[in-house]
């Protein structure tokens, strides 16, 4: 069983096929000005994506309230926050469609609601990414998608189509540069509860680097604690 898991990872890790190496052969890294530890600090406006998922909830949360308090402080203004889960519901109804204002009170109250914050999920960021881009998306703004999960459920056989998606929705400024960056922070959760590290995780990390190469942003696959 053992072999078998580790031949189909690599299968997995190999799979940025001909087609991906074409969806991302026009990529040219972003310019290193405005950065704070490899993530661009230059959008005026973030959407936090988070997977809500049972294996996230039960052995990550603690970690992403972690990540989402300190990109947080990496932003001490900006125009407009939102927060989505992975299937596009919002953290706040009341702010469904509306950026919520950036204040003290509403950062404090978004880390709060985050401690039980428990909504339906399917453990795919697509869903969510689509959702904020099809609803913020200005071309007068520049916008940061933060995507948090630990694995991609729907599987290899979905990632090309989600990067297509992506790009016929987040279009181009006149400099050719597009205006939602999408940044990603994965969680080795199945490796740290398991051992191993299951397809769908492999797959979060490849759909998640092609998305953040071809989107201005930065990927971030977080070290497990056994390694720590």
């Amino acid at each position: 069983f053992s072999n078998d898991l580790e031949g189909r990872l690599a299968l997995a890790k190999q799979s940025l096929t001909d087609e991906m190496r074409r969806l991302l052969a026009d990529y040219r890294p972003p310019l290193e000005d405005y950065k704070v530890g490899g993530i661009p600090v230059d959008s005026e406006y973030i959407i936090f994506i988070i997977d809500t998922s049972g294996s996230m909830r039960s052995y990550a949360w603690d970690r992403v309230q972690q990540q989402i308090r300190e990109t947080l402080e990496v932003y001490p203004t900006v125009k407009g926050i939102q927060v989505l889960n992975d299937d596009g519901q919002y953290m706040f109804r009341s702010y469904r469609n509306e950026w919520i204002p950036d204040t003290p009170e509403q950062r404090n109250a978004i880390l709060e609601r985050l401690e039980d914050w428990r909504a339906v999920s399917n453990s795919s960021p697509r869903e969510g990414i689509l959702a904020a881009i099809d609803t913020f998306y200005d071309p007068d703004k520049k916008i940061s998608l933060y995507v948090y999960s630990d694995d991609f459920s729907a599987g290899a056989g979905q990632i090309n189509a989600v990067v297509r998606e992506v790009d016929r929705r987040n279009a181009t400024d006149a400099e050719g540069e597009q205006r939602v960056m999408i940044h990603a922070v994965a969680f080795p959760v199945y490796y740290e509860v398991t051992g191993n590290e299951l397809l769908t995780a492999a797959d979060f990390a490849i759909l998640m680097r092609a998305l953040c190469l071809r989107n201005g942003g930065t990927f971030v696959a977080l070290p497990s604690r056994r390694d720590i």
